[in-house]
């Protein structure tokens, strides 16, 4: 898909943008997915170029990049997405300093779009416990699915860390589980008592039902004895949710939101929880310190007596 993309525009940008995704893959580690859309981002910003009658790398002007920025807010791009783009580019233009094809950052003076970030949704406690109990405990997909919604939960695992589960990864004895997260990153998970017995019980129970001839050493297995897809585990949680009577809108990540404010309201330390979720930054771990926050507002303007909103009166009484 990048090479199809990178055919689209012209040689003189092509060479050391291919040098660019390749430094991104081997140096960084980035996944096949991440370069898809760095790949598509800066093939829409060379596009951008060609039409404002830019030749080549060296020829680009912080003006033109600037005018591309704007391009994408008058296109109605999201600050989200916008602010991502820019991100690409700005990587790109220090590796065409450090590779010698320019001499200077042509992104250095311009600004970031600014982002609102949306608090993430969490459930409650007891949601938490209807979800954990609504698949069945006997079937082999009910033991799969309450091994899933256990190690989501008691792990705070990424989606595609949990597909990517391995027999050789996970410690029950010593309640552990070794994943890789973003950029390959590994990482050590802890297991709570709860999801272990879970998963002790689908391995020994559900998993073998599973198994196929050309099955792998993945954990969590589909009907056809492959390792579950991201997909699925998607409506799985969506049906169980549905089955639970949970009535907010329902993601995988939900769980892994859950996972973290009920740590920090529990007293655990930001660093610690920054470090289980595999966040590089810390600034991204903080935004569970607002959802915090939040709910001591929402709580306190609900059962505080000089807090509570007076009822409107009726007209004419």
């Amino acid at each position: 898909m990048s090479k199809d993309l990178l055919d689209q525009i012209p040689v003189a940008f092509t060479e050391p943008l291919e040098s660019f995704l390749a430094w991104l893959e081997l140096e960084r580690g980035l996944s096949a997915n991440t370069l898809s859309a760095y790949t598509r981002d800066l093939v829409q910003c060379v596009e951008f170029l060609v039409e404002a009658g830019v030749a080549d790398w060296q020829h680009v002007a912080s003006a033109d990049v600037a005018a591309w920025t704007a391009s994408l807010s008058r296109a109605g791009f999201a600050r989200s997405s916008q602010a991502r783009k820019l991100s690409a580019l700005r990587m790109l233009a220090k590796h065409l300093v450090r590779e010698n094809v320019r001499k200077d950052d042509v992104t250095e003076l311009l600004g970031s779009p600014k982002l609102s970030r949306d608090l993430p949704d969490v459930l409650t406690r007891e949601e938490v416990e209807r979800l954990l109990n609504a698949p069945s405990a006997v079937s082999p997909h009910g033991l799969r699915d309450r091994a899933i919604l256990e190690l989501f939960y008691s792990s705070g695992l990424r989606v595609s860390e949990l597909c990517g589960i391995l027999l050789q990864s996970i410690n029950l004895d010593e309640g552990y589980v070794r994943v890789f997260g973003k950029g390959s990153k590994e990482r050590i998970a802890p297991i709570g008592s709860a999801a272990v017995q879970a998963v002790r019980d689908y391995l020994v129970g559900g998993r073998p039902h599973l198994v196929k001839a050309r099955t792998g050493s993945e954990v969590f297995l589909s009907q056809q004895g492959r390792a579950i897809s991201r997909k699925m585990i998607w409506v799985l949680v969506k049906e169980h949710a549905k089955r639970a009577g949970i009535k907010k809108p329902i993601k995988p990540h939900l769980l892994r939101h859950s996972f973290a404010t009920h740590l920090l309201e529990g007293g655990a330390d930001l660093r610690v929880i920054q470090e289980m979720l595999g966040h590089a930054d810390i600034s991204t771990t903080q935004i569970y310190t607002s959802v915090q926050s939040q709910r001591l507002v929402d709580e306190h303007a609900l059962y505080h007596p000089r807090a509570k909103k007076k009822a409107t009166p009726k007209s004419g009484l």
